[in-house]
């Protein structure tokens, strides 16, 4: 299977002010994206509140996205959900509408906790789009699913015909890279950790990776990739650092789903508030998320 190279996002998804599903600004959001250097989207994830979302929203998205990306701009669809019989359909449909891929995260209920239920539970998923390269979204911060991923690779090599790789979104470099060196770099390994890319890059095989701050940060990070490719180690930990830096902020507004969404309200393309129960920015905290941006200069790196 073709293996992702360079960055892809995951976006949010715009709401109305009553929390309904705003499509119009994902055409002019996709744009933004290409011009900052970004590869793709893995569209319905953690970002886009995809869980929070209807069967039907969710499709209506892919499709959106799907209308609106230009060639060679991979849109992977996140068909995880609590109800495996809805992640099949999802999956059917992601085919359907001529997605580049798939994926899916362990539920947050029930909780797995054995490899062979993740394994079971990607299986029927995956079989659903047989067509499609099938990630996994390794996030257990979201899921509690603290499985070893080379166990799991173990147990799914040659199990899921389609199954590409993971998303490894979790803090353990070490695991990552021996997933990465499991049989020779068999699988595709994306790295998940926007504030980490520089050492996954050090250790020799990271090729591609999916972000949530690449919403409104994707230039610096792909400047990170670009500062290595070209040997310009010093400019790649300016950028690396100035990546910590802006997760730093992030992290005083409830991190990057509800305080990196309102960024984007701040770059100009509001894309609405958070669905309930998420608990939104007020003004004064917005107030002061710009100052703190301000204060490290980001409105002149970030995406535009």
């Amino acid at each position: 299977m073709e293996k992702i190279h360079g960055l892809i996002d995951a976006p949010f998804t715009p709401f109305y002010e009553n929390g309904e599903v705003n499509y119009e600004p994902i055409e002019a959001y996709c744009q933004l994206l290409v011009r900052n250097g970004l590869q793709g989207v893995f569209i319905n994830g953690s970002s886009g509140e995809g869980y929070m979302l209807t069967e039907d929203e969710r499709m209506k998205l892919a499709e959106r996205w799907m209308e609106v990306a230009p060639e060679d701009f991979k849109v992977i669809v996140h068909v995880g959900s609590t109800c495996v019989k809805s992640s099949k359909r999802l999956a059917e449909h992601a085919q359907k509408i001529g997605a580049w891929g798939i994926g899916a995260m362990a539920p947050p209920f029930p909780k797995v906790g054995r490899i062979e239920e993740l394994v079971k539970y990607c299986e029927e998923i995956a079989c659903g789009a047989p067509e499609l390269p099938f990630y996994f979204y390794h996030i257990p911060a979201f899921n509690g699913a603290f499985l070893s991923m080379v166990a799991f690779l173990e147990a799914v090599d040659g199990r899921i015909p389609n199954f590409a790789g993971i998303k490894y979104t979790f803090e353990s470099l070490y695991e990552y890279n021996q997933c990465r060196l499991y049989k020779n770099g068999k699988f595709d390994m994306l790295h998940g950790q926007d504030e980490t890319i520089l050492p996954c890059l050090a250790m020799g095989g990271a090729q591609g990776g999916i972000g949530g701050t690449t919403n409104y940060n994707g230039k610096e990070l792909t400047g990170i990739i670009e500062a290595w490719k070209a040997g310009d180690l010093e400019l790649a930990r300016e950028r690396q650092n100035f990546a910590q830096e802006v997760i730093n902020v992030i992290c005083h507004y409830r991190g990057n789903i509800v305080g990196g969404k309102r960024i984007m309200k701040l770059i100009g393309l509001d894309l609405g508030k958070n669905r309930t129960p998420f608990q939104n920015m007020t003004d004064e905290e917005e107030a002061a998320m710009k100052a703190e941006l301000e204060a490290i200069h980001f409105f002149e790196r970030c995406n535009k």
